[in-house]
């Protein structure tokens, strides 16, 4: 019986980088850049130094901002972590959905630990971002609703996809692994109360199941190729809310690359609260000032309400720095009162701003019910303000995503000044980017630059 895993393991055998088309390529050379340097600007967090001291042995693989070599596991893990650890890596605007945060330091670890080339590794990536993406087209919003983070749930069948595309199983040992990681999948989105940092760990895990599922897999282990569709499966268990449309994963699979539109942040905070950034932004360069304001009203999308914006209270005073990035009232205040939302904008120092918590206190929502969330991410804030005047600002959509793109250069600027964030210098940051471009044209991948 052909499964749905069995078709993703045929999809993930068939084929090698070279026969990718363009756009795919290139996103994945922007991935590689763009995890990369994450990886850096969190080298040096608490969150990361726990992680490192959770490491049990010494290998092949590198963690990237690190010396020394470490097991395909713990690269995995340690490296996911960091890739996601400031939510500034990539979104599929269709999931939402990370997919560079599990699929890149799962593939690098597993390539570095056996010497595999960029061919088949450009190949991998690409296939485990589109297995995530599609995936989260299957049931949407239906996981967030049963209190799990997708990109730790479809993480791990994502990561084990790519894994078996690296490693070129057959279709059948890839259906194994997907099925094995199904049981390894989970992540739930309880973060939100406090600000804990247990949604950074949720792609690194993710990373890490997928190699060791593929491990298992290659050694005989069995998982059930049914995982995914099956009476007690996947999205029973963690989509149960909506009925699967399991198209959305396999048509066209292999044919129509719906990953190569992955949206790349221009700041460094929960996806959705960007296109209120922008407006905000647009406020105060229309000159609006933060003393005038009596209140800013935002139009949303109701199925981003449990995670953005309510218990309203408490977004408007998020308890921490990493809270903050997933609270839409502190957010709009650090664009309209900065200009940004960079890495700096979220540490616990720069949230304690007085005129960052009032701000953020008068900033309040209406669900719009012709929202196009999650097809689409946009903005909008009605400021009134203490004379009676109404200003409003509107963006269309989310900037760095298929609408409005990043630029080449732009995703160069970001990974040399997240680099210049975790302490390299920029001779260094381009010594590594170099070894990451030689990969991604098919070489070998040489990471001994990146382990400092």
């Amino acid at each position: 019986m052909t499964t749905v895993a069995t078709e993703i393991g045929r999809f993930a055998a068939g084929g090698s980088g070279a026969a990718l088309p363009d756009p795919v390529r290139a996103l994945v050379r922007r991935l590689l850049i763009d995890v990369a340097g994450l990886c850096v600007a969190a080298r040096g967090a608490d969150y990361v130094a726990s992680a490192l001291a959770s490491v049990e042995g010494q290998g092949a693989a590198t963690i990237i901002g690190h010396a020394g070599g470490f097991t395909a596991i713990d690269a995995a893990l340690v490296n996911g972590l960091a890739a996601h650890g400031e939510d500034f890596d990539d979104t599929f605007e269709g999931g939402p959905v990370h997919a560079g945060a599990p699929v890149v330091p799962a593939v690098l670890a597993a390539a570095e630990r056996e010497g595999l080339s960029g061919d088949c590794a450009v190949r991998a990536i690409a296939v485990g971002v589109e297995i995530m993406c599609r995936g989260s087209l299957v049931a949407p919003q239906a996981i967030h609703k049963a209190g799990f983070h997708p990109t730790a749930v479809l993480g791990a069948l994502g990561t084990a996809a790519a894994l078996g595309a690296l490693h070129r199983l057959p279709a059948e040992a890839t259906a194994r692994a997907i099925g094995i990681a199904g049981s390894m999948a989970s992540g739930i989105i309880e973060y939100l109360a406090d600000g804990s940092s247990t949604k950074r760990l949720h792609a690194g895990l993710a990373a890490q199941s997928g190699v060791r599922a593929v491990a298992l897999a290659r050694a005989g282990f069995t998982g059930p190729p049914s995982v995914i569709e099956g009476t007690h499966g996947f999205f029973k268990a963690f989509a149960p809310s909506k009925a699967p449309d399991f198209t959305q994963l396999t048509d066209g699979l292999g044919e129509r690359w719906v990953g190569a539109d992955l949206a790349f942040k221009p700041y460094a905070c929960g996806t959705m609260t960007q296109p209120y950034v922008d407006c905000a932004i647009a406020l105060a360069q229309r000159g609006v000032r933060a003393e005038d304001i009596a209140s800013l009203v935002c139009e949303v999308g109701e199925g981003t309400v449990h995670r953005l914006w309510e218990p309203l209270a408490l977004k408007q005073a998020p308890p921490n720095g990493y809270a903050a990035k997933f609270s839409t009232p502190d957010c709009i205040a650090v664009g309209f009162l900065t200009g940004d939302a960079g890495l700096a904008a979220f540490d616990d120092a720069a949230l304690a701003d007085p005129a960052r918590r009032a701000l953020a206190a008068r900033v309040s929502y209406i669900v719009d019910p012709q929202n196009e969330y999650p097809r689409n991410f946009t903005g909008h804030i009605r400021a009134t303000l203490g004379d009676g005047s109404v200003v409003e600002a509107r963006q269309p959509h989310m900037r760095g995503g298929a609408r409005e793109p990043l630029s080449d250069a732009d995703i160069v600027m970001k990974y040399r000044a997240n680099c210049r964030f975790g302490g390299w210098e920029d001779a260094r940051a381009d010594r590594v980017r170099a070894a990451l471009e030689a990969f991604a044209q098919g070489g070998a991948l040489d990471l001994r630059e990146a382990r400092a």
